[in-house]
């Protein structure tokens, strides 16, 4: 019964954990870049259009996703930090275990990447540097980067890889 049950899932490959782990490094790097060079570019709020509804800005957030306590008096950053350091933590374990499963594999990536990226900003900055601004109207979606964009993007690819699992159950 052991041996097919083990048979039934891939063994973990560290090879396969190593390329997950350079395709999240490639990721935090350009995610550095592109903050890089906003910060040395941009002042501080000034906003580039580019097309209709989408400007190019310079903005720091103290906070986590909506500024979510950005003016709670510096101990957030360290909150962030911490929950960063932890949540990539068990995405490595996840990622090492589950690294045959290239979609679940690839969210997990993303998040991780993600995650490292803007904590390299809180660590650095203390604060996290954003760039996109999308808007309608005077209505402006909180202003966000490429780390916000593959952490987002990973979610949503775990809850697909989620459904289609479900879906190939039944």
């Amino acid at each position: 019964m052991t041996k097919s049950l083990f048979r039934r899932y891939a063994q973990p490959s560290g090879l396969r954990f190593s390329l997950w782990i350079v395709l999240g490094f490639v990721i935090f790097l350009f995610d550095q870049a592109l903050k890089f060079f906003f910060e040395h570019s941009y002042a501080l709020g000034e906003s580039v259009p580019v097309m209709p509804s989408f400007n190019l800005v310079l903005a720091h957030n103290r906070g986590a996703a909506f500024s979510f306590l950005a003016n709670a008096g510096g101990w957030q950053t360290w909150f962030f930090c911490a929950m960063a350091l932890a949540v990539t933590g068990v995405i490595l374990v996840m990622l090492w275990r589950h690294n045959h499963q290239k979609l679940f594999s690839f969210a997990l990536t993303l998040i991780a990447a993600g995650a490292m990226g803007n904590l390299a900003d809180r660590m650095v900055y203390g604060y996290v540097i954003d760039f996109l601004d999308f808007y309608w109207n005077n209505w402006h979606w909180p202003a966000f980067n490429l780390a916000d964009v593959a952490i987002c993007v990973g979610a949503g690819l775990l809850l697909l890889d989620e459904l289609l699992g479900v879906s190939r159950e039944r």
